[in-house]
């Protein structure tokens, strides 16, 4: 905070003492500025403390500002009854992933996925369509959300991630491997829950200042980025003994 007051100093053009109106001419004023600039250049380290202060206490406020986001959508996210559901659809720890298709992290997370469902019976995964990798990311977040019209989200998930990217040919091919009934599948595509999916997930990133995908969310904790396997099933037991 010195710091900071030096430089307030610098930049104010008049010095008030004892709050009396008295403005100093400006030899005084250059002449205290320098001194100033001479402190400030005597003691560096005072300037960086500040900075470094400064920005510890901008990134604390972020993220008090996040947990109370997650506090006001975090229910809301963990009971919207229009997403896909992977693992138990009754379990008590509840793990929501913000994905894209065509992510490659997303990618690469979806098998730790299965194998953590199942070696935790009582883990619902609940995936957070949020296609912003382009056009072909929203035809496969609005064909996936359409699987579940058929009970086969699970499945097309699955066999969607295993192909090299999403795009129509590849939706096609995963909707095939899951049994899904494609012309049923395209016309459920369009519907107005499909929609309000992916404008809500555009919302709710925005609220909870999520950047990228993957992100996950778990209890109180908002991870983002790809997370090794230890690292998750550590959030998934530390929900389990909170819940």
């Amino acid at each position: 905070m010195f710091a900071v007051f030096l430089w307030a100093l610098i930049s104010t053009p008049t010095i008030s003492l004892a709050q009396q109106s008295t403005p100093l001419d400006q030899v005084e004023q250059e002449a205290i500025k320098a001194l100033i600039l001479q402190t400030i250049r005597e003691n560096p380290e005072v300037l960086m403390d500040t900075l470094l202060t400064f920005q510890e206490e901008a990134q604390a406020q972020a993220q008090a500002e996040q947990r109370a986001a997650l506090q006001r959508v975090g229910d809301l996210l963990r009971a919207d009854p229009n997403t896909g559901v992977m693992g138990n659809p009754e379990g008590d720890i509840v793990l929501v992933e913000f994905f894209d298709y065509n992510c490659p992290y997303c990618r690469r997370a979806a098998p730790v996925l299965f194998e953590l469902i199942e070696e935790n019976p009582d883990l619902r995964i609940i995936m957070r369509e949020w296609p912003i990798l382009g056009p072909d990311s929203e035809l496969a977040a609005r064909a996936s959300l359409a699987a579940t019209q058929q009970d086969k989200f699970e499945a097309f998930h699955e066999a969607l991630m295993a192909q090299p990217r999403a795009n129509t040919v590849m939706i096609r091919r995963a909707a095939e491997q899951a049994g899904l009934d494609y012309d049923q599948l395209q016309a459920d595509m369009d519907a107005p829950e499909v929609d309000a999916h992916i404008a809500k997930s555009h919302d709710l990133a925005r609220k909870l200042g999520i950047s990228g995908t993957p992100t996950f969310m778990i209890g109180e904790a908002l991870v983002p980025g790809l997370l090794e396997k230890a690292d998750l099933q550590a959030l998934i037991s530390e929900a389990g003994d909170v819940d």
